[in-house]
């Protein structure tokens, strides 16, 4: 896909519309040659009881970004793209701000891929650690 850096973020901010993304508020803000970032405010929308980011939420941020990397990446407009696997690791608990998961491709099969995914606070320190894979399924005509 021959795209440049702004039109693979507006891309994926359009497929956010109407999604849990969008209620999440999770937003794309950097993109590279193998990587694609997010960002995801940590408000009382996403917190649990006792005031802290939800590890579900966390879970979200995360396969969202590594979902929308696949389909970036792969130029999968003929694909739909599905995770089928996620594993997390969360190692630090955020109040507020703004947290950042970073989907860095490991694997990048014709069918499967396998992301490597940070997510970490403002102060770059690690919150999460996931891997994602996702599947390429052919779009049937």
């Amino acid at each position: 896909m021959n795209l440049t850096q702004e039109e693979i973020l507006e891309q994926c901010t359009k497929m956010c519309k109407n999604t849990l993304m969008e209620t999440l508020d999770i937003s794309f803000c950097e993109v590279g040659k193998d990587y694609l970032v997010a960002k995801m405010p940590v408000t009382s929308k996403v917190h649990q009881p006792d005031g802290v980011l939800h590890g579900g939420a966390m879970v979200a941020l995360a396969e969202s970004v590594g979902s929308a990397a696949s389909f970036m990446f792969l130029n999968a407009k003929d694909f739909y793209i599905r995770g089928i696997e996620i594993s997390a690791n969360h190692v630090k608990s955020v109040k507020e701000g703004n947290v950042y998961a970073k989907a860095e491709i490991i694997h990048n099969g014709r069918t499967t891929q396998l992301w490597d995914i940070k997510i970490r606070d403002e102060e770059h320190n690690l919150v999460s650690v996931v891997k994602l894979t996702t599947i390429a399924l052919p779009k049937t005509k």
